[in-house]
């Protein structure tokens, strides 16, 4: 099976490291994140990776070369504009003739890609979302009144959410609504499908996942990544 890294972020919120080096490749313990994701996908029997790339593409390029230093095949696609997270899988559309993954390269999970596959084909959709519990911590008591009386507290109760995890599941059928050469993003997409009367399918990631959007969360990864990701390789 194929898979797509969307790799071509400017990586704004992790400056100034990013004014160097593109956020792909930002290093994480003793590997880049995207050698990470490249590991985690080869686990899961991807052989054939596409990387998305804009900013600092020749970075990337120069970096996995065609892969064959990590045991699968790498092809380095390359927007001329940004086309947001939907619109470079249109510049792949040749080659992506088969149920295929697509993940952001800035995210760090452990999610089960296997188990996700298996939950798109059993669903049958043009489109599978992975999605993620987050549970954010609430600073103040919540008041429940009726009218002028107060009927109930609660103290800081956790807000739960579930989010867009950043990895998908699709068919080649998908590329009849994603429009070429257009920035166009996967919420848009999702949005068109539902639009459509088109069914979304959805798998819960149980498993490790963080999103490396900023400083914050970049330091996080270095801290987790011997627990995580250390043990992982070719």
């Amino acid at each position: 099976m194929k898979a797509v890294i969307l790799a071509g972020g400017l990586g704004t919120r992790l400056r100034p490291f990013t004014e160097i080096i593109p956020k792909p490749l930002l290093p994480v313990g003793e590997k880049s994140v995207l050698e990470i994701q490249i590991e985690r996908l080869k686990k899961h029997g991807f052989k054939e990776i596409y990387l998305a790339t804009n900013y600092k593409a020749d970075y990337i390029r120069n970096f996995f070369g065609d892969g064959s230093q990590f045991g699968v095949k790498i092809e380095v696609s390359k927007e001329d504009e940004p086309l947001g997270t939907a619109g470079p899988l249109t510049l792949l559309k040749d080659k992506l003739t088969e149920p295929f993954l697509v993940m952001n390269g800035d995210i760090l999970t452990l999610a089960d890609f296997t188990a996700m596959v298996t939950t798109a084909k059993r669903q049958n959709t043009e489109l599978t979302i992975g999605i993620k519990k987050h549970i954010t911590p609430y600073a103040f008591g919540d008041i429940f009144f009726d009218g002028d009386f107060v009927t109930g507290i609660e103290e800081k109760p956790n807000i739960v959410k579930f989010i867009l995890a950043g990895v998908y599941v699709m068919t080649p059928k998908i590329f009849e609504f994603i429009p070429e050469r257009t920035y166009f993003g996967m919420d848009k997409l999702i949005k068109v499908l539902l639009a459509g009367g088109h069914k979304v399918a959805k798998h819960h990631i149980e498993e490790y996942w963080l999103d490396i959007g900023q400083l914050d969360d970049y330091e996080k990864a270095q801290n987790v990544y011997n627990t995580h990701f250390k043990t992982e390789g070719p």
